[in-house]
């Protein structure tokens, strides 16, 4: 079971994923914001960040590089879970430190095997 943070400012975006992640077994947090899921990160130290790009106080972009930049949460893996699909995005979420991309809507195995990649096998 991993500990996972979702962070969207969609409320029916955020439960929909957290209502996934849960079925999968997992403990599950949310987030509505940049801000926010900066400070929740800070002091619960996830095993994973499932992060929005698009939100209003500070965008995931800007909440990403936050994390990377901050020793305390810097091995915190993000992964990014958009409706945003240029290339341009994706491009710039990695060089934001994300480790992974997912476009809305998605599939529940995408999820899923993000944290396969990410959590469960960085445990093996």
């Amino acid at each position: 079971m991993a500990k996972l943070l979702v962070v969207d400012d969609s409320a029916t975006e955020r439960d929909h994923l957290r209502d996934v992640l849960i079925k999968a077994g997992h403990s599950v947090a949310t987030a509505v914001s940049g801000r926010e899921v900066v400070a929740r990160a800070q002091s619960e130290h996830p095993d994973l960040i499932f992060m929005d790009i698009v939100m209003e106080d500070v965008d995931g972009f800007h909440a990403t590089r936050a994390l990377r930049e901050d020793p305390t949460t810097e091995r915190i893996p993000v992964v990014v879970v958009s409706s945003k699909n240029q290339k341009a995005d994706k491009m710039w979420a990695q060089l934001q430190g994300a480790k992974g991309y997912v476009v809305k809507p998605y599939a529940d195995a995408e999820i899923l095997n993000y944290i396969n990649q990410l959590v469960d096998g960085g445990r093996a």
